[in-house]
């Protein structure tokens, strides 16, 4: 995080030359995302409860809300958030039901982001055995050295598989019927293909597009090679949500991914905290706007109280 405040300066010493009218297009690019992919959700939620469809408005208003607590908050927050604002507009809506919708939504992602992360490693930029030498090793010795502790975790983690199962058996049947309706959209091909690939292929056009306006604003190169070396720090970045936004995190990779251009270190730190700013400023705006429409209070913590003592049935 040391690292991420000191590009703040740097942005800072840079925030004079920014062409604004390139931040507004990647800005705009970025929203424009978001409404196709609030409405492939849309599809994916309405597929698992047909009888109870969700309007778009509320769609797009729970994605936008949980993309904004996903900026400020670590480890997927707004993912909850997203789920309770649903729930609460669908008749008999269950979060076993909506957590894999989440999932489907992210099938497509998955797809193009391991292309991307595939191109890198072929073009050099992410070179397999550095990634490999980055890998944190188990220390199996530590379980050896604290065998009390060990057994006492080994105890209670059986004590809540056996809990687990024995609750799951129970309700086995209700519970595999409602987590089924969440992947409901993939029993239907074309539904699937049309409502939720197509647009979902449509936002990372706009995507990359904000990428591509992202570098303009800030001078850097904007060609094709460098905005996919962005989307690729971008999806690494995905792979550790423990700091909001990926701050921190996305000006490392970027140097290391961009360690072989010409693009000087000043330059880069600015583009790569600039866009991170205007990103999460921007998400935090839309989804304050959402929550406060949609839940009637911007107190992240009322929202998470209710979601825990909202009732699932």
């Amino acid at each position: 995080m040391g690292h991420f405040f000191h590009a703040i300066g740097v942005f800072f010493h840079h925030l004079t030359v920014v062409r604004w009218d390139m931040l507004g297009l990647a800005i705009a690019c970025h929203g424009i995302k978001l409404l196709f992919r609030s409405y492939a959700w849309r599809a994916i939620v309405n597929k698992a409860y047909p009888s109870s469809k969700l309007k778009f408005r509320s769609a797009l208003g729970a994605y936008v809300a949980g993309v904004g607590v996903n900026s400020i908050v670590p480890a997927r927050g707004g993912d909850v958030v997203k789920m309770f604002l649903a729930r609460q507009r669908i008749e008999g809506g269950s979060y076993f039901t909506l957590a894999p919708t989440l999932v489907v939504e992210t099938i497509l992602d998955f797809f193009v982001a391991s292309c991307f992360l595939g191109w890198a490693m072929a073009i050099g930029a992410l070179p397999v055995h550095q990634v490999y030498a980055r890998l944190p090793d188990v220390d199996w010795k530590f379980f050896l050295r604290h065998d009390k502790v060990t057994i006492y975790f080994l105890v209670a983690f059986f004590i809540i598989l056996v809990a687990a199962v024995v609750y799951a058996r129970s309700r086995w049947d209700d519970f595999k019927e409602r987590v089924g309706a969440g992947f409901a959209i993939l029993g239907d091909r074309s539904a699937f293909a049309m409502q939720v690939l197509f647009p979902q292929a449509i936002s990372w056009i706009f995507r990359l597009g904000s990428l591509y306006f992202f570098l303009k604003a800030f001078h850097v190169p904007a060609t094709i090679h460098n905005t996919l070396l962005v989307q690729v720090v971008d999806s690494l970045s995905t792979l550790f949500p423990a700091s909001p936004g990926g701050a921190g995190t996305k000006q490392g990779l970027t140097e290391f991914l961009f360690r072989d251009s010409k693009i000087s270190h000043t330059l880069l730190l600015a583009f790569s905290v600039g866009m991170n700013i205007a990103i999460v400023v921007a998400n935090v705006i839309f989804g304050l706007i959402a929550i406060f429409l949609m839940a009637r209070t911007l107190s992240f913590k009322r929202i998470r109280v209710a979601s825990q003592a909202d009732h699932v049935t």
